[in-house]
């Protein structure tokens, strides 16, 4: 068979593109189905942090102030929840829609990579849940007193604690993203090394930024583990560094 007959016309391309697309919607229309049912225990379990921060004497509530707000509240965490519960449905799928473009000993990459993105981003989420939460929220409420009581909207809430969620997940993907460029040969362990201190600086500043609120317990709390996730990714770099680069790199360097 020829190389023309191997291919398949761009249209073909389009319309399994959008059979996956639809399938990715339809898993995700069924678990905000299912997650709306238990969408008041989601966002209960969401707050918790917050409410156990509270000080002793402290009444701890989230309040709304529109009529609708707790509904739409609602309506996200479930959508974000049924997003959640989907991963495995559109992981396949996009895996079955780039799997036949792939070489074989790229294929033996591309599932460990996919465990590797999902496993990071959950863990960066549940240390941001289970670390950062409790030592913020507890940073934040200390500013209680007798004339001064900590009321947060409901939908204000959700959007600090998705934004803080997201940024913890996505900063845990470091060592995938170096993976990638190691393989590309557009990073060297070397390279990493030498740039150390210049990285530490950035990874301050990247936590400032990204962290939605100003208080230097998260930004600390983000930049320690960004700290730790740059020294692993020297090491993902050095072991997965493509052959070519990895003699390049070993090579003594001589001067003129």
């Amino acid at each position: 068979m020829s190389e023309d007959e191997g291919k398949m016309p761009l249209y073909q391309h389009l319309e399994e593109l959008r059979s996956r697309l639809l399938i990715c919607f339809l898993a995700v229309g069924v678990g905000f189905i299912i997650s709306y049912v238990f969408s008041a225990k989601l966002f209960e379990l969401l707050m918790r942090p917050w409410l156990e921060a509270m000080p002793a004497g402290q009444h701890a509530t989230l309040i709304y102030t529109a009529p609708h707000e707790a509904f739409f509240v609602y309506m996200k965490v479930s959508l974000i929840a049924g997003t959640l519960l989907a991963v495995p449905v559109i992981l396949w799928q996009i895996w079955k829609f780039i799997a036949p473009g792939l070489y074989a000993n790229e294929k033996k990459y591309m599932l460990p990579v996919i465990f590797c993105t999902s496993f990071c981003f959950v863990g960066g989420g549940l240390f941001g849940y289970f670390v950062v939460f409790p030592a913020g929220f507890k940073f934040f409420a200390s500013f209680a007193s007798e004339n001064i009581t900590p009321m947060m909207r409901t939908s204000e809430y959700l959007s600090f604690a998705n934004k803080m969620l997201l940024c913890f997940g996505l900063a845990f993907e470091l060592p995938v993203f170096a993976f990638f460029l190691a393989k590309l040969g557009i990073l060297s362990s070397d390279y990493l090394k030498r740039k150390r201190k210049v990285a530490i600086i950035l990874i301050f500043i990247a936590a400032a930024l990204l962290t939605p609120s100003p208080d230097v317990i998260s930004q600390l709390l983000m930049a320690g583990p960004l700290l730790v996730l740059y020294e692993i990714s020297i090491w993902v770099v050095h072991f997965f560094a493509s052959k070519q680069f990895k003699t390049d790199e070993e090579a003594p360097h001589t001067t003129a």
